[in-house]
């Protein structure tokens, strides 16, 4: 059994999230929450706030045992991008992409 928590929109490019997502992958809910609170990146805010949902969902939804929990599966995919234009020299314009992100993270109980 698994429990999920997905956050979507996320105003962070995907490249930042998974420097985060990258750390905790496959570490036990505990130790990744520790990381997540000792790493100074801006996503980490959104990880840990993922990370506490997904724990919840795991205890309240599915009655499993928060101490056996781990981080089974997280992923970063990129979500919608807005486009902005910014006035540069000469009369042109550049595009700004202000990219978002979708987060999933996956919680399972070790054997």
């Amino acid at each position: 059994m698994e429990a999920r928590a997905i956050v979507r929109n996320v105003r962070m490019t995907p490249r930042k999230m998974k420097l985060i997502c990258d750390l905790i992958r496959g570490k036990d809910a505990g130790t990744a929450m520790a990381i997540i609170m000792n790493t100074p990146k801006a996503a980490s805010e959104v990880m840990a706030k993922l990370l506490k949902s997904a724990v919840a969902n795991a205890e309240n939804n599915h009655g499993m045992d928060t101490d056996k929990l781990y981080v089974k599966e997280v992923h970063v995919a990129p979500g919608p991008i807005m486009k902005r234009v910014m006035p540069r020299a000469q009369g042109r314009a550049f595009r700004i992409l202000k990219r978002t992100s979708h987060v999933t993270l996956v919680l399972a109980e070790k054997e």
